[in-house]
């Protein structure tokens, strides 16, 4: 990754975060809640726990995790219409994605036969919700394990690691973080990752919109991924402070 020195739409340099900030503790009754904001993109995401696991986890010892997301219907310039009966495929890949990552970083054993819910719902959508739905969300995941053990229903928490996500792309040429509404739109290659500490990588999803690309060009995308979200895990140990 190069020195960024070109500013952006909005004043960034190419290798620099959205503003990021949490608020705490919006919903009074699920075990643990937020908001975050990645600059002009706004997720609520709050975590309810609920006694018994599926089926197909009976008898194991072990809980689960399983996440929603949804578009609330004033998130985006034009409405968004509930999905009720039936999900989008997007709705259902952007949440299968969210699940995978925060189950990647707990130990079900220590949860005993339980179900964590983690609901992440876009308040304001200007690019990068998926990212900011998981890094908020293991935010609300971690508060809420701590509450359970301070309650005694588990004995220690089921968090054994951080996760933290981030967007990346490559418009006119150059590699960007962290693509706002306006960047995304015109990107020749958009790619979210997924990542622990250490580089670890979870998942990656990158598409090339218009051109193919590189294997150097993916080699950057993940340099200036890995810095991103190195800066959101300390902002994350941050918010937990607060």
């Amino acid at each position: 990754m190069s020195d960024c020195t070109n500013t952006r739409s909005d004043g960034r340099l190419k290798g620099n975060l959205r503003p990021f900030s949490v608020k705490w503790n919006p919903m009074g009754f699920a075990l643990s809640s937020l908001i975050v904001r990645t600059g002009n993109t706004s997720v609520l995401c709050s975590v309810c726990l609920q006694e018994g696991v599926p089926r197909w986890k009976e008898g194991k010892g072990e809980g689960w995790l399983s996440a929603e997301y949804r578009l609330l219907p004033g998130s985006t310039p034009q409405r968004q219409a509930r999905e009720l009966l039936a999900l989008s495929g997007r709705t259902q890949e952007v949440q299968r994605l969210i699940a995978r990552s925060l189950r990647s970083v707990l130990d079900m054993k220590a949860l005993g036969e339980r179900t964590l819910l983690v609901d992440c719902d876009v308040i304001q959508a200007d690019a990068g919700t998926r990212t900011a739905a998981i890094t908020g969300g293991w935010l609300a995941l971690k508060r809420s394990c701590d509450a359970l053990v301070r309650q005694g229903v588990i004995t220690k928490t089921p968090v054994v690691d951080q996760v933290a996500a981030v967007s990346v792309g490559l418009l006119d040429g150059e590699v960007l973080l962290d693509l706002n509404y306006s960047e995304d739109s015109r990107a020749d290659v958009d790619m979210n990752v997924v990542m622990a500490p250490g580089g670890r990588i979870l998942e990656l999803q990158g598409t090339a919109e218009r051109v193919p690309f590189t294997r150097k060009q993916l080699n950057a995308f993940l340099d200036i991924a890995e810095v991103g979200i190195t800066s959101l895990f300390a902002k994350q140990m941050t918010s937990l402070d607060d």
